[in-house]
């Protein structure tokens, strides 16, 4: 990036917020000086809602010669203190070569402490392509519903929640072809001390475009397949730490797969340690081991909030097989440092 630089503030009953960078080229990649822009605007309404609008260009188009855009509204309304909440956003891109396509969500949740509901409408069409940022996936439509109910149980003094919930995801392509469906329930126990116990079950259906290479030796051929998953989980309190400042947790996922191709295991280890030099000053790392593909990777993080709205991040990752007898260069998947300074004037 050769310059960039960030601007927020309220003019009149607006929120507004603005962001604009260069990034300089490079004849190896053939990259091309590009220029990066948000508008943000955004306005409280009623007591908890509000409305916004938002804009962003790229100069240089990723699809095609010319600029690449997108704009889009969106909404959020809030009601019964917050425990009923209605987002929605209807938003367009303009690409070169592709034309223009929307996406828009509707999305209803009440989250009360006994019960609980949400229904969802997800459409993003197969055009939609913003030049800032990124789609996980296109050419969807999605509807999703969730309910739950959620006692709480004063006849036993060390549970203070049951917790029963179920739902269904349903997502298509805009032509109306099933890609993926899954129905899935969870009961939850939630102790006095925070710790939680919960068994879910589900079941899923997924469309194979094309095949798929699950490990060297298997490849599930392209069709439709469905499966189950059976899963348990602990979680331990905030209250558990190892000592005032650093605190741990440890993860492990074991997954007994069994297939017409074949069958096989997986684990997956890992680790998160914290430690917190004050509360405007951390260190935290990420550290996994995954036997589906003999990888060992870390991500080191420190953050310094040196002054209100002002922070430091420093990242360091580093991804490395454990096939090979001895490190090497050979060794290494990826490796990166990050170093990242932003600081707030106020005027």
């Amino acid at each position: 990036m050769r310059a960039g630089a960030r601007l927020t503030g309220r003019v009149g009953d607006f929120d507004v917020g603005l962001i604009q960078m260069r990034t300089g080229g490079e004849e190896v990649s053939g990259a091309r000086t590009t220029d990066f822009t948000i508008v943000r605007l955004k306005r409280d309404i009623l007591r908890a809602s509000s409305i916004g609008l938002l804009m962003t260009r790229r100069s240089v188009s990723l699809q095609g010669p010319g600029a690449g855009g997108s704009y889009g509204v969106d909404g959020g309304f809030s009601f019964l203190d917050n425990q009923l909440v209605v987002d929605t956003y209807w938003a367009r891109t303009a690409t070169p070569g592709a034309g223009e396509e929307a996406s828009w969500r509707a999305n209803v949740e009440y989250d009360g402490d006994r019960y609980g509901f949400e229904a969802e409408r997800l459409v993003i069409g197969d055009d939609f392509r913003p030049e800032l940022g990124f789609v996980r996936r296109r050419d969807m439509a999605r509807s999703l519903g969730r309910v739950r109910f959620s006692p709480r149980l004063l006849s036993v003094p060390a549970i203070r929640k049951l917790s029963w919930s179920g739902g269904i995801d349903y997502i298509e392509n805009v032509r109306g072809v099933l890609e993926t469906r899954e129905g899935d329930a969870e009961f939850a126990v939630e102790f006095e001390n925070s710790d939680r116990l919960a068994v879910a079950w589900a079941r899923t259906y997924e469309r194979l475009l094309e095949p798929f290479d699950i490990t060297p030796e298997i490849s599930i051929p392209a069709g439709g397949y469905d499966f189950e998953t059976f899963s348990a989980e602990l979680v331990l309190g905030p209250q558990r730490v190892a000592s005032g400042r650093v605190s741990t947790e440890p993860t492990w996922a074991f997954s007994l797969v069994d297939l017409r191709e074949g069958r096989f295991t997986t684990h997956l280890a890992g680790a998160r340690v914290t430690f917190t030099v004050t509360p405007l000053m951390f260190t935290s790392a990420l550290i996994q081991y995954n036997t589906s593909n003999s990888t060992a990777a870390a991500n080191v993080r420190f953050r310094w909030e040196y002054q209100p709205g002002s922070e430091l991040f420093v990242v360091y990752n580093e991804q490395r097989s454990t096939l090979l007898p001895q490190p090497h260069l050979e060794a290494f998947r990826n490796r990166a440092v990050v170093v990242k300074l932003t600081s707030l004037f106020r005027f």
